[in-house]
């Protein structure tokens, strides 16, 4: 695999250790100091937010197939592709609310209003349990069918909670990455590791959530759950505006789409002309490092997008250009990036469909088995989850505190390995993952069809911990590379897009998942008995689960060949004079 393009040699830029001149601001739109602003005391209150929606996201994801099919009576094809359904909106949601925060919002007010939004969503599910004419049953917490009202408030409430995903998470995680400064060496690697603990610090809220909210869920009631996560999320809001006065801040700066249609548009335009020979004698402008967004060098790679920055005859690279007539070099380098993307994106989708299995089949396996640790305690079903946190966490304390040290030595990367060899080893896990699952699922059946009047119940849940564990696994290395990833890798302008793309690779994994069970129904039930029946015991998952390790695997061989032929952004370096005082902006 390519390791990341060495640089050219350019002139060495001027680091001042008082003021950070990254293009961002301080809360009163100056340059920020370095001493009070960013890094990891900025950080720790955006990780503090990203807990608490975490938390919240993971106590009603983890136990909604639990709920819809005990609640409101959903056969399990059909709570399967709900939970698909609202997985994939709620991680495709972003791609909307990345696009307004990078273009018109900002970080900060982008995470704010879906934050209000978030908890106007659980304020409503709190609702939906609490309010008597708005529960699923007048009388008691269980009854043979939900009312109506109780199934639109509810669908209503949790696709709120999308809306305010959307917003929230590509907003958040890259003002959390904006903190650090990338022409600082020691911020710079601090920038590595904040992906790496923020994933921690998710980590946290997902392992509470799918054990303390769901044991509530499951011993107390779905009302004093929801009532804790909604006043867990009205705290940490409080907490991140109160962090304001360290944040450092970008402005937004328009749509980032139109500069990239602008390079498709000249580049047609000018279809016939006859390329340089030389790089040089493209259209270039300089950038003080006032202009948000930094130059990038000329590849080789889509030449034929070369042709929107040759500068026609009459035209002079002083005078003001029409942007859709001649783009510069770096606009066309950065289109370039997000044509160079398409292809890692869609060689993730299917570890995208492999960890959608984690919060549908799997946990719905674990209501068929042995949950009892004492004779007064059962551990709930959507509480196994917490086992692929643990391996999350493992995977990445180890993988910063460790391996990166060591591979730093060895290899004399500044990342240790480059990001899409992280990528990589994390989607052999998932291969890995849906053969332990086959495996142990074809163990369950067995046991059913010995004795089908106990069932499964003999068999341990714990039976289902290599395959959480595993994936978690394979989460540390994939999902933390995919995040680092897509906020590195394309132009300046659309880093929470960037993080909406990564989100994106899940959502579009989740309707895949939907699909997939579909198309797989229709087929095996042609054949005489459908893989998927009316609950588990009637099912065969274990073919399932091959049928995705085998996709996964030969989509493993793909995702190297492309993987190998990437070229990394090339950043150039500017020298910079700084001074030293706040009166420079206004």
């Amino acid at each position: 695999m390519e390791i990341e393009q060495s640089k050219k040699k350019q002139e060495p830029r001027v680091v001042d250790e008082k003021w950070v001149y990254d293009s961002s601001l301080d809360h009163r739109g100056r340059i920020p100091l370095r001493s009070s602003t960013g890094a990891w005391k900025a950080s720790f209150f955006i990780i503090a937010i990203e807990f608490s929606e975490r938390l919240s996201y993971f106590g009603i994801a983890t136990s909604l197939i639990i709920y819809l099919t005990k609640v409101l009576h959903q056969d399990l094809k059909t709570a399967a592709k709900s939970v698909n359904y609202w997985s994939g909106v709620t991680t495709m949601m972003p791609l909307i609310g990345g696009f307004l925060a990078d273009a018109y919002l900002g970080r900060f007010t982008a995470v704010f209003a879906s934050s209000v939004i978030y908890l106007l969503g659980l304020l409503l599910l709190t609702m939906s349990r609490v309010v008597p004419s708005l529960k699923p049953c007048n009388t008691g917490e269980t009854c043979a069918e939900a009312r109506d009202v109780h199934v639109i408030v509810f669908f209503v409430a949790i696709y709120l909670i999308s809306v305010g995903t959307g917003g929230h998470k590509p907003s958040l995680e890259s003002f959390g990455a904006d903190q650090f400064d990338d022409d600082h060496p020691q911020e710079r690697k601090n920038k590595m590791s904040f992906f790496n603990w923020w994933n921690l610090g998710l980590c946290c809220g997902l392992l509470l959530g799918v054990t303390v909210i769901v044991y509530i869920q499951d011993h107390v009631s779905w009302a004093a759950a929801y009532i804790a996560l909604t006043a867990v999320m009205s705290f940490t809001v409080l907490v991140f505006c109160i962090g304001r006065p360290f944040y450092r801040f970008r402005k937004p700066t328009g749509s980032p789409l139109t500069p990239l249609l602008q390079v498709l548009a000249a580049a047609f335009a000018k279809r016939n002309l006859t390329s340089p020979s030389e790089p040089d004698q493209l259209y270039e402008v300089f950038r003080s490092d006032k202009t948000q967004g930094r130059p990038l060098f000329h590849t080789e790679k889509l030449k034929f997008l070369d042709k929107a920055a040759i500068i026609e005859n009459g035209q002079t690279s002083a005078e003001k250009q029409n942007p859709w007539r001649l783009s510069t070099v770096t606009k066309v380098e950065e289109m370039k990036l997000i044509i160079n993307m398409i292809p890692i994106w869609l060689t993730t989708l299917p570890f995208g469909i492999c960890v959608a299995q984690a919060a549908t089949f799997f946990i719905k396996q674990g209501t068929t088995l042995d949950r009892k640790i004492t004779d007064e305690f059962t551990i709930p079903p959507a509480s196994i989850y917490a086992l692929a946190a643990i391996g999350m966490i493992f995977s990445v304390t180890v993988y910063d505190r460790a391996l990166i040290p060591f591979l730093r030595r060895v290899t004399k990367n500044e990342r240790g390995i480059n990001i899409l060899q992280r990528i990589g080893i994390g989607m052999v896990f998932s291969v890995i993952t849906m053969v332990v699952a086959a495996l142990v699922e074809k163990k369950r059946l067995n046991l059913v069809r010995e004795n089908p009047i106990k069932g499964s119940v003999s068999m341990s849940v714990f039976w289902l911990a290599p395959q959480f564990l595993i994936i978690g696994i394979g989460d540390g290395f994939t999902l933390v590379g995919l995040q680092e990833y897509f906020y590195d890798q394309v132009p300046d302008s659309m880093r929470s897009l960037g993080i909406a793309l990564y989100l994106s690779v899940i959502g579009v994994a989740n309707f895949l998942s939907s699909l997939l069970i579909t198309v797989v129904d229709r087929l095996t039930e042609k054949g005489g008995k459908s893989w998927f029946g009316k609950d588990l015991n009637s099912s065969r998952l274990d073919y399932f689960y091959w049928l995705l390790a085998g996709i996964t695997g030969v989509n493993l061989v793909v995702y190297a060949f492309v993987a190998s032929r990437y070229s990394y952004k090339n950043v150039k370096k500017t020298t910079l004079a700084v001074s030293d005082c706040y009166e420079t902006i206004a």
